[in-house]
């Protein structure tokens, strides 16, 4: 911030934030009351508040810091593109970056998937892709095909069909959703499967959930399937192996379109620019995308669609009109920075860093559980980690859960690092280019953490 007359103090800052700013995912009853910390600083991994404090960055800003704060390259670009050309209408022209960038993404996207839908983050890409299947089926002559099938513990967003087929089960909202446009199958977590039961026999259940779900429904009703290759926000939830190519082939059987909601595990996260072929090996019909499409730098996300269903559409009869699109729709600053951010990561080969340094990381979550009692699972793949804890609650609730990762949280951010508790879960998705050394501090500071929160609660 400039320093001028004008400029506030501390103290009228956070008064006109508490006063006038509505946080996302704000409780209620702290309307005008709460307080945040306020973080003036960041480069590299790191962030600092408005004391001067360091801290290392553990969820990666939210999911989405890929190449690190302080790029001044990124900086420059950015405003070289202001200057020239700030913004031009997706529905009168294009521009050069938003042109290169559709390219750049579909050169790096799996199989067929070529036709770039750009939008101004992950929810709008979700409804994007949702809309385009409800889209595709009408001009099929197919309107009662509708129905999306999504998962427990999913998260799509926070856009009025992204919120219906969020799956998150402790949402409990006076916020509206289509709650008759979709199905949740039950959770596909590893770690909750009943004693005894193997991982092969886990997946089995898992996949014969969704046939269940499509004879009940009946294919002739359901649109799309739609799923994270790890369900992040759930809690960094990997499905057991083999999952989501035997669900693909379920999809494909039935007419469904499968979409591959890659907000978190796109660009770089999993050690790949996207993680539906090379991690799980499929090619889905549709791909969203965010979050580390930029780097954080600035808002913009987009909806891939595959060659295919471009065809199915373009072949209908009728002419209809794609009433789809956003303002800010391939925005040219945005471009501009997520060509960048494409440009600093092939150049000093992020992917490559990610899976060298996957297994140190990996291998400190999973030392932790066999060290503190009270963890009961750390799963992970790439940069993208949880730590489930398991402690002796005297009324196991999501509230008093809550309050258990809030006191491990609290630990951890005065010793100088920031965590994303999810009640009794802590996730992990540092800036990409964290180096070893920094993952060891980063899970010295957990562990240390953990010895704190161990000795209030039993395991």
């Amino acid at each position: 911030m400039t320093v001028n007359a004008n400029t506030p103090t501390d103290q009228e800052i956070a008064e006109w934030d508490r006063d006038h700013h509505l946080h996302p995912w704000a409780a209620v009853e702290g309307f005008g009351t709460d307080e945040y910390m306020r973080v003036n600083t960041a480069d590299g991994i790191y962030l600092w508040d408005a004391e001067g404090k360091r801290y290392i960055d553990g969820p990666g800003g939210m999911w989405c810091a890929q190449i690190g704060y302080g790029r001044k390259e990124m900086a420059d670009a950015i405003a070289a593109q202001v200057m020239e050309m700030p913004y031009a209408s997706p529905w009168s022209f294009t521009t050069e970056p938003a042109s290169v960038l559709a390219r750049m993404i579909a050169e790096r996207s799996p199989g067929d998937l070529n036709t770039v839908h750009f939008t101004t983050g992950g929810s709008t890409a979700v409804d994007t892709a949702l809309r385009t299947a409800f889209f595709i089926n009408n001009r099929l002559g197919r309107p009662e095909k509708k129905i999306v099938i999504g998962r427990e513990r999913g998260y799509h967003g926070s856009t009025f069909l992204a919120a219906t087929v969020t799956g998150k089960e402790r949402f409990k909202t006076q916020f509206d959703k289509a709650e008759e446009l979709v199905h949740f199958l039950p959770d596909v977590n590893p770690y909750h499967r009943p004693a005894g039961v193997s991982l092969e026999a886990w997946c089995d259940a898992k996949v014969e959930d969704l046939q269940k779900a499509i004879d009940v429904i009946g294919a002739d009703r359901i649109a799309a399937f739609i799923a994270e290759p790890v369900l992040s926000s759930g809690g960094v939830i990997v499905p057991p192996p083999g999952y989501h190519k035997r669900t693909l082939e379920i999809c494909r059987a039935n007419d469904i379109l499968y979409i591959s909601d890659e907000v978190v595990t796109g660009f770089g996260r999993l050690g790949h620019w996207f993680a539906s072929e090379e991690v799980f090996d499929i090619v889905p019909d549709m791909i969203t995308c965010a979050k580390g499409l930029t780097s954080g730098y600035l808002p913009l996300g987009a909806c891939i669609i595959s060659d295919a269903l471009m065809q199915r559409a373009a072949e209908a009869e009728g002419d209809d009109v794609f009433y789809n699109g956003y303002t800010y729709s391939g925005h040219p600053v945005s471009c501009t920075a997520a060509i960048k951010n494409i440009e600093i990561m092939e150049r000093e080969d992020i992917l490559g860093h990610v899976r060298k340094v996957t297994p140190l990381f990996q291998g400190r979550m999973r030392e932790i559980k066999e060290k503190f009692d009270i963890v009961g699972d750390a799963r992970g793949e790439g940069l993208l980690g949880c730590i489930e804890c398991r402690p002796d609650l005297e009324k196991d609730t999501y509230s008093e859960k809550l309050k258990f990762g809030q006191k491990l949280d609290d630990a951890c951010e005065k010793m100088g690092l920031l965590l994303r508790p999810f009640g009794n879960m802590a996730v992990f998705s540092p800036p990409l280019i964290i180096t070893e050394e920094q993952i060891g501090d980063m899970f010295d500071i957990m562990e240390k953490g953990l010895e704190q929160i161990s000795r209030e609660y039993d395991a």
